[in-house]
């Protein structure tokens, strides 16, 4: 009797029930989805580490083109400041219109291309 006893305590301590190998079996899957996520998230976030350091590498360029843009802009507002003095001292340029094109001018020029949207929009409220 002692031996069967043993025999049948022994029995479920080695054998796993059904649950516990579903268990078991469920929760290994689980790990390697985690750890497949794991992965994927760190590929994720090395690629957006790449893609911003090559976005900031275009920061120098942008530095650079706002910089040509305000000095364009300056000479171009100074020129027409030039050709509206010369055309008021010489008499010529129909008068009236002359000075408020140097007007749209001046105000285009001292902001780039922000300008040249206004001096297209204040030519579309002119006609």
């Amino acid at each position: 009797m002692a031996s069967s006893h043993r025999g049948a305590s022994a029995g479920p301590s080695r054998d796993k029930s059904y649950f516990e190998q579903q268990r078991e079996a469920l929760l290994g899957d689980i790990a390697m989805s985690f750890e497949q996520v794991l992965g994927n998230i760190n590929k994720l976030n090395r690629s957006l580490e790449s893609i911003i350091a090559v976005g900031n590498e275009f920061s120098s360029v942008e530095t650079l083109w706002s910089q040509f843009e305000n000095v364009m802009g300056k000479d171009e507002a100074a020129a027409a400041a030039a050709a509206a003095a010369a055309a008021r001292q010489s008499g010529q340029g129909g008068g009236d219109e002359q000075p408020v094109q140097s007007q749209q001018q001046q105000g285009s020029g001292s902001s780039g291309s922000r300008g040249v949207k206004r001096e297209a929009q204040s030519d579309v409220e002119n006609e």
